[in-house]
């Protein structure tokens, strides 16, 4: 494990460090990086409980546990990479090197991870609301227009900081920005995950970062990044444009059985929108902002 660290050139706190006296899914997340044993994992997750995952993906299973961190009881959410994941070793590496030196309040915290054998086990700080797609999507939540506005907020300020302020010379870019990768803290501060595509680039390049195209999430994805095959902040910043439309039209970024008429992606249906002057509901939106009615439909 020694050998996983100094390669990936991470520093981390020893296993059983209390420096820094945590709570329970702080939204500070001010948890110190540490490596930590399959032992205290398996204990976790109860030997990796199936009635304790609450989440699964490509990567494989996230479960809800427990740990004991100084004299604190912490509620984390761990990510179990599956041994035959498409998404594999690579960017479990990338999600580690950058959520271990990411520091702010609306980037999920990266608690710690542990490297066994063929195991590889991320540990998060746990979001007790979920996702934002979650919301949008699946259970129906009702959903008021300042707390939309406040969580588009939130994920702003995490890709912001992710641009402009994580070092002197260099920013992030997170190329999978979208819904399912915006979690939500009990207290519904919303804050940024998922860095396995992420790249690292220089703030003084003007072509900020070139880099293949094709990885990312399909509605979500910068046309320019076909045409191009470049990668920069701006394709984020596309990104972000069609999860404020998706949270403002509660409409998925691509919609399928629409119909020959309907355009399947999010952006192209609200240009059509514009096109035929069918955008007058949107304002319908901002007028009643300050008064009685926020259950309002926007499909004109």
């Amino acid at each position: 494990m020694a050998s996983f660290v100094t390669s990936y050139g991470i520093e981390s706190e020893p296993a059983t460090s209390s420096s820094v006296p945590v709570t329970s899914s702080s939204v500070q997340g001010p948890h110190p990086f540490r490596l930590i044993e399959l032992s205290e994992i398996r204990k976790a997750t109860e030997n990796f409980d199936e009635s304790l995952v609450i989440g699964k993906g490509g990567f494989g299973k996230v479960y809800k546990g427990n740990m004991i961190n100084g004299e604190s009881l912490l509620v984390v959410a761990i990510k179990r990479l599956d041994s035959e994941s498409r998404q594999g070793a690579a960017e479990f590496e990338t999600e580690v090197k950058m959520l271990s030196t990411l520091r702010h309040r609306n980037i999920v915290s990266l608690i710690g991870c542990c490297i066994h054998e063929q195991e590889k086990i991320l540990v998060y700080e746990y979001m007790s609301k979920g996702s934002l797609y979650d919301h949008l999507h699946k259970r129906g939540t009702s959903l008021s227009w300042p707390r939309r506005l406040n969580i588009c907020l939130d994920a702003g300020r995490g890709l912001s900081y992710l641009h402009n302020h994580v070092a002197v010379d260099y920013g992030v870019i997170h190329r999978d920005f979208k819904r399912e990768n915006i979690l939500l803290h009990e207290s519904w501060t919303a804050k940024v995950s998922d860095f396995g595509l992420s790249k690292a680039c220089p703030t003084n390049m003007l072509s900020d970062y070139v880099s293949e195209s094709g990885k990312g999430t399909f509605g979500y994805m910068d046309p320019n990044i076909f045409r191009s095959g470049k990668i920069t902040r701006k394709s984020d910043v596309f990104a972000f444009g069609v999860l404020l439309l998706e949270v403002l039209c509660r409409r998925r970024a691509v919609s399928k059985n629409l119909g020959e008429q309907e355009p399947q992606g999010l952006v192209a249906w609200f240009h059509c929108k514009v096109e035929s002057n069918k955008c007058f509901l949107l304002l319908v939106i901002f007028n009643s902002w300050h008064g009685s009615t926020t259950n309002v439909l926007l499909y004109g």
